[in-house]
């Protein structure tokens, strides 16, 4: 039996130190004014200590969450979450998306007892093959495939996060502070939909297209990785994501097409249309060998020469989109007087305000504001008004008490 705080769960503290990027438990220890050996305990669910009431409040308060948040289970996937990056990554930062991402699957779940999220449209474009046995015209031929069943045409693919959420994927975006990292994918131990976080680090449209579009392709791809394969094929599972990713965002039927004379003047133009890097439209055609090795090379240099690496012509010429099913969600909610802001940070989540602004995408201090009040439409009588099937409107289910 353990001393202290009964149903404190060790686990829980570990995550919410790693959402914290509080490095050790001996820096946590520091800011709490008690022993490393202290805080190793509480972190080990087979030790026999945990903290006393008093001091997991003035832990909680520390660490920006209610007390209860130690009384709940982590949301554990049994399925690897895909990052792009491990060897290259500090561990510090693996942790803190990890626990960010779990922390954007019990929200998600909070919400679901409230709101039906779109219906999860992903068709099972292996049919019992493993991803294993993928060669590079199997891929392309997904890409097209998945281009006509989500009713994309041959041109541009259009906002790539907005549909990730039509089809059921819940998408979040935060600052990630590393450049190693530019999303990651895992699935939810719940129900098994997928979940994408997304940084917003020195970001602009083409390349979040394009790290949607891989985390995307993982969602597509991946899913049935066990996660003893996850490491050892990992440069594999990576190589496959970023190929899908591409074709499906320069599908081989048009886009090469459309390049006349490859060079970098071309590029831009073709930016502007299909709203995807240079760099990316230059390892496009080299992996349809459309472009030599040696002209790849060439074109990499002089790219590199003009400064692109760091900012590219045209990068600031789209505004950023953010997700919007999380947002409107809890909206919802609130303007139609389901739940109060106050209510649902003391009940329903166990994290800061700010943590669900940030994961949530609302403005900060959202829950500081009074709620707006509602006004309705005239109703007619025979008439009902119904929004586009954008993945905007979620309609509430039916509780089940």
């Amino acid at each position: 039996m353990r001393i202290g705080t009964s149903g404190f769960i060790p686990a829980r503290l570990t995550q919410l130190r790693e959402a914290r990027r509080v490095a050790t438990k001996s820096a946590l220890a520091r800011r709490l004014g008690v022993s490393p050996t202290s805080v190793s305990r509480w972190e080990d669910e087979f030790a026999d200590q945990s903290p006393d009431p008093a001091t997991l409040v003035r832990l909680a308060r520390e660490l920006q969450v209610r007390p209860e948040f130690f009384l709940r289970e982590p949301f554990k996937s049994e399925k690897p979450t895909f990052l792009r990056s491990l060897a290259s990554t500090l561990v510090r930062d693996l942790n803190y998306q990890k626990a960010q991402m779990e922390w954007l699957q019990e929200i998600s779940f909070v919400l679901s007892h409230y709101v039906d999220l779109p219906r999860v449209d992903i068709p099972d474009v292996l049919e019992g093959a493993s991803y294993t046995d993928l060669r590079d015209d199997d891929i392309e031929a997904i890409a097209l495939r998945l281009r006509s069943h989500w009713g994309l045409g041959d041109g541009p693919s259009g906002d790539v996060v907005a549909l990730m959420e039509r089809i059921g994927i819940v998408v979040a975006t935060i600052p990630m502070n590393t450049t190693k990292l530019d999303g990651l994918c895992s699935w939810s131990p719940f129900d098994g939909r997928p979940h994408v976080l997304l940084a917003t680090d020195k970001m602009s449209f083409p390349r979040r297209q394009m790290d949607a579009a891989h985390e995307l392709a993982h969602t597509i791809l991946h899913q049935n990785v066990p996660e003893e394969e996850f490491e050892a094929n990992l440069r594999i599972i990576e190589r496959q994501a970023f190929r899908l990713g591409s074709a499906f965002l320069m599908p081989s039927t048009t886009y090469p097409h459309e390049v006349k004379r490859p060079s970098l003047a071309m590029f831009t133009t073709l930016k502007e249309r299909w709203r995807v890097s240079i760099k990316a439209q230059i390892k496009r055609l080299s992996d349809l060998d459309i472009l030599s090795e040696d002209y790849t090379r060439q074109l990499y240099k002089l790219y590199s020469a003009k400064g692109w690496s760091n900012a590219e012509p045209l990068d600031q010429h789209w505004a950023l989109t953010a997700p919007r099913a999380l947002r409107d969600s809890l909206n919802l909610i609130v303007d139609n007087g389901v739940r109060g802001k106050e209510d649902l940070l003391a009940t329903e989540f166990t994290i800061s305000a700010a943590d669900l602004e940030t994961l949530c995408g609302l403005p900060n201090g959202w829950f500081e504001r009074e709620a707006a009040e509602v006004v309705s439409l005239k109703s007619v009588e025979g008439q009902r008004s119904e929004r586009s099937a954008s993945g905007e409107i979620i309609p509430f289910p039916v509780r089940r008490r």
